[in-house]
């Protein structure tokens, strides 16, 4: 009978302590915010932070177009051992015109 108490004691002695251990709580994470609140009425924020001057956009394409039309042709004198004065002119306007038409419609 001593041998069987002694058995049972660590077996009461460990449910005890797993009784009085406090008990954790689950710590679920908040579910995100619903997409559709209050979007009707109000504007992108994209879009209203910042504003595409489209007329100058189209006249910087234009131009872009121009100067480059005329690269060829400069590029023709170049083999004919001619470099025309301003043709490196040229080609710095149209990295800077690319550049500018980039940076206005990249969102």
């Amino acid at each position: 009978m001593k041998r069987s108490a002694f058995l049972t004691l660590p077996a009461v002695l460990g449910l005890f302590l797993a009784l009085a251990a406090p008990q954790t709580t689950h710590h679920f994470p908040n579910p995100p915010e619903p997409m559709d609140t209050d979007s009707k009425n109000q504007p992108p924020a994209e879009t209203s932070a910042r504003h595409i001057d489209l007329v100058q956009v189209q006249k910087d394409a234009d131009d872009l177009a121009r100067t480059a039309q005329t690269i060829p042709t400069d590029v023709a004198s170049v083999r004919k051992g001619m470099l025309p004065k301003d043709v490196i002119e040229k080609l710095k306007q149209i990295e800077k015109l690319s550049k500018h038409l980039r940076s206005e419609l990249n969102p």
